[in-house]
C-alpha cells in the first residue's frame, strides 16, 4: 500500500501532503503494460490524483484528472475517492520516446502540450464542478501547479517523479504538494521557496531510503511541521458486473437491440483493471 501523510506547519499557514506511490504505479504498469515513458507519465497523474483525493473534505467525493495534450501517448485518466485510492488509463501505453538531452524520460514530448488539464471534482451537488487550464509543459506537476494557481487561485508547489528500471519495472514514485493559505508573510513564502529549492528530486529521495515524512521536514523545514493524519492508499478500480449492466441500460433499448441484432453476448472491457465482462443482451432486455 502507498503511504500518504497530511502535514501542516505550527502557525497553520502552510499545508503538506504526500505520497510514496511505488505500489500504487507499480499495479498501473502490470495492468496497463506502459513503455517506461508511459509509465512516468501515467504514474505521476496517479500521484497527483491520489494527493488531491487526499485533500478532500469528503471520503464519498471524487476526482477526475484529464490530460490531453495532443502527443502520442493520447488522453491520460486518473480517478481518485476522498481517500486517495486510484485508478487511470492511457491510451497508447506502448509509446516511447529517446530520452531528453539530460537523460531524463520525455514525459512532456509524449504527452504534449497543446491541449488541456481538466480537473473534474464530484462534491455530490447536482453538477460536478469542473476546471480547465492550458497545459504549460505536459510533465504533468507544473500543469497540476498551474491549476491551482489559476482555477483555485492557491500558491501551490506540486512535485512529481517516477523511477523506471532497465527490465521497466517500476523502481520508486511518489510526490507532494505543499499550499501557502491565506496570511503567509513575505519571509515565509521566501523561506518555504528555499526549502523546495534545496531539495532533490522525489525519486532521487525515496531512492535513498527517504520516508515522506522526510519529504516533509525538508519542505517545511524551519516551520515546526506537524502531521495531521497518515493513511493507506491503493490502486483500486470499483468496477462490476452492475455498473457494466447499468452503463448499457443508459444506452437505451433502441441501442441495446441494435447491439443484440449483431451479437447477443456483448463484451464489455474495464479500460482502468483491464478486467473483461460478459452480458446476455436478451436476459438484459427481458
Amino acid at each position: 500500500m502507498a503511504e500518504l501523510i497530511r502535514g501542516l506547519s505550527d502557525n497553520g499557514g502552510i499545508v503538506f501532503c504526500g505520497i510514496d506511490s511505488t505500489d500504487i504505479v507499480c499495479k498501473a504498469e502490470q495492468l496497463h503494460k506502459t513503455s517506461a515513458t508511459c509509465s512516468a507519465a501515467l504514474g505521476r497523474l496517479l500521484t497527483g490524483a491520489a494527493l488531491m483525493g487526499s485533500m478532500l473534505k469528503d471520503d464519498r467525493d471524487s476526482i477526475t484528472l484529464r490530460v490531453n495534450g495532443g502527443g502520442p501517448a493520447g488522453l491520460l485518466i486518473a480517478c481518485t475517492d476522498g481517500t486517495g485510492n486510484v485508478k487511470g488509463c492511457i491510451d497508447h501505453p506502448l509509446v516511447e520516446l529517446p530520452p531528453r538531452a539530460d537523460g531524463h524520460l520525455d514525459v512532456g514530448g509524449a504527452v504534449g502540450k497543446d491541449g488541456t488539464l481538466d480537473v473534474i471534482r464530484d462534491l455530490g451537488l447536482r453538477e460536478p464542478y469542473i476546471g480547465q487550464v492550458p497545459l504549460v509543459s505536459g510533465e504533468i506537476a507544473e500543469d497540476v501547479t498551474r491549476y491551482f494557481a489559476i482555477s483555485e487561485q492557491t500558491p501551490t508547489v506540486c512535485a512529481l517523479g517516477v523511477l523506471v528500471n532497465a527490465d521497466l519495472s517500476v523502481q520508486c514514485a511518489g510526490g507532494f504538494i505543499v499550499q501557502l493559505l491565506p496570511g503567509a508573510t513575505e519571509e515565509e513564502i521566501t523561506q518555504l521557496e528555499k526549502n523546495i529549492a534545496a531539495m532533490p528530486a522525489v525519486t532521487a529521495l525515496l531512492a535513498q531510503g527517504k520516508s515522506v515524512r522526510d519529504m516533509l521536514d525538508m519542505a517545511l523545514d524551519g516551520f515546526a511541521p506537524d502531521v495531521l493524519d497518515t493513511s493507506a492508499a491503493v490502486y483500486r478500480c470499483d468496477c462490476s458486473e452492475e455498473r457494466v449492466q447499468r452503463m448499457l441500460r443508459s444506452l437505451g433499448r433502441k441501442e441495446v437491440e441494435r447491439l443484440r441484432d449483431e451479437d447477443p453476448r456483448a463484451e464489455v472491457d474495464c479500460q482502468f483493471c483491464d478486467k473483461v465482462y460478459h452480458v446476455d443482451l436478451n436476459e438484459l432486455l427481458a
